[in-house]
């Protein structure tokens, strides 16, 4: 009892001295890390202290921010929430059904995000993200809709709302015989649409309002998400890229200050495959872009906010398998996502007349995962791979399909053979109900010192900028 007494005094007390020194935040960033659960930040901090050679975590930069807490991610109809309802919770301080963006439960009544009030308050706003800049958590700062899925009219929405910054991989249109009309209608609202960071270094100081998308022939690949971390090539657009460009236009002539949400949405997509190795590389990605925001804190300490926080936990990440141990360093073989590895594999398909023998997809094995050659295959493992290679290059071919990809299933077995040896495990392809993360830094930063709810989050954020949440 005594130690709880001391727990409970401790947090007072550092309230009060929060409160001490209490102060409106002029600046604010919202940064949401998609399917980012505590065991995802966990697995790359262990992991980070296993390449420097011990057991114990090396910090990522974001978790050493004054404030850590937890918050609860159900919806008002589920109590495992999507990215939809949560975003929506996020954005307007309001949960809503599973599927919802942006309207109340009876699917409707349009509900007001924290970015409008920002807006309606004089300060200059910016919303991004690493995935469709009309996908579900971005689409509930701006957009109302009964469906998620109604990308083309969310995109639609999208110019209506006069923010002045958008960053993004592109438009993900389900119809995309539209996309012109919805990149018409972006630039009949006074957009600029600017493809890449250098282009948008050239065009953004004559334009007042701006929509930052990768080049078109990475978005021929894939428009719905910039390439993931480990997959980078030299000129693909980067998370810290699209913040640092929202953070140099949204600070021109922002008298007022401005609100600036960024979403890694990648580590959701790369939860919902089960892909460990580049999960770390995409929380990494995402505590870089942080970083840079955190360099804009240090210069206006008093004034700025950091919120970080998911939108729910993806994949039941489970970090030990049995054993008393972890193997995370062996991710590092792994040169590529299983997303990538397919398309490695197609290209060596099709370069071959359809043929890809044993011993070369063995060879791309190794020089992909490390299987077979640093990292050492038990004889069943081998097994499984034979097996899975059959059914990868064999007359019929069965590809393994999760929330966002359609993957052979050679591999999908290597990634599932190296989770296994990594003692890494993944409970679904879903999301779950779990706890996530909260971490703040600046002014107004006790508000988030207890534990909280998603909803309550966008209220406090809203509060400390000056432009509360009203009911």
């Amino acid at each position: 009892m005594n130690k709880i007494i001391k727990s409970s005094l401790s947090v007072l007390m550092l309230a009060c001295a929060f409160n001490s020194n209490a102060q409106q935040a002029k600046y604010v960033f919202y940064f949401i890390g998609d399917g980012m659960g505590q065991n995802q930040i966990q697995m790359t901090e262990l992991y980070r202290g296993e390449m420097e050679g011990k057991i114990g975590i090396v910090p990522l930069q974001f978790t050493q921010f004054p404030v850590a807490s937890v918050a609860s991610t159900y919806s008002a109809t589920n109590g495992v929430t999507d990215s939809a309802a949560s975003g929506t919770a996020l954005s307007t301080g309001t949960k809503t059904a599973n599927g919802c963006i942006g309207v109340q439960t009876d699917k409707k009544t349009p509900l007001t995000s924290i970015a409008k009030l920002a807006k309606e308050a004089g300060k200059k706003v910016g919303i991004s993200s690493s995935v469709g800049i009309n996908h579900a958590t971005p689409a509930a700062f701006y957009g109302h809709n009964k469906t998620r899925k109604a990308y083309n009219e969310i995109a639609m929405q999208l110019p209506e709302s006069g923010y002045d910054f958008f960053g993004g991989a592109d438009f993900w249109c389900a119809v995309p015989e539209d996309s012109a009309g919805v990149f018409n209608n972006a630039r009949r609202k006074g957009y600029t649409i600017v493809r890449g960071y250098d282009e948008f270094c050239q065009k953004a100081p004559s334009t007042e309002k701006i929509i930052l998308l990768q080049d078109e022939e990475t978005s021929k690949i894939d428009g719905r998400t910039v390439p993931y971390a480990i997959d980078r090539k030299n000129g693909n657009l980067t998370l810290s890229e699209i913040t640092k460009a929202g953070i140099d236009f949204l600070s021109k002539d922002a008298d007022n200050g401005f609100f600036f949400m960024v979403e890694g949405g990648n580590i959701d997509w790369e939860c919902h495959s089960n892909d460990a190795a580049p999960v770390i590389h995409e929380i990494q990605d995402f505590d870089n872009a942080i970083g840079i925001a955190y360099d804009f804190y240090k210069q206006h300490p008093d004034e700025t906010l950091i919120v970080v926080t998911a939108d729910h936990e993806t994949g039941s990440l489970c970090l030990g398998t049995g054993p008393y141990a972890l193997n995370l360093k062996v991710l590092s073989n792994q040169k590529v996502s299983e997303l990538e590895f397919t398309r490695i594999l197609n290209a060596m398909r099709k370069a071959n007349n359809g043929k890809v023998t044993w011993e070369m997809a063995n060879e791309a094995l190794g020089n992909y995962f490390g299987l077979g050659k640093q990292v050492e295959l038990t004889p069943d493992q081998e097994k499984r791979l034979r097996e899975a290679y059959n059914d990868s290059f064999g007359d019929h071919i069965s590809l393994v399909e999760s929330e966002y990809q359609k993957v052979i299933p050679f591999a999908t077995r290597a990634k599932e053979i190296i989770n296994e040896i990594a003692l890494v495990s993944w409970g679904s392809g879903g999301h779950s109900a779990s706890f996530v993360p909260v971490y703040a830094v600046g002014a107004g930063s006790e508000e988030f010192i207890p534990r909280t709810d998603n909803a309550e989050i966008a209220r406090k954020i809203a509060k400390a900028g000056g432009y509360p949440v009203k009911d």
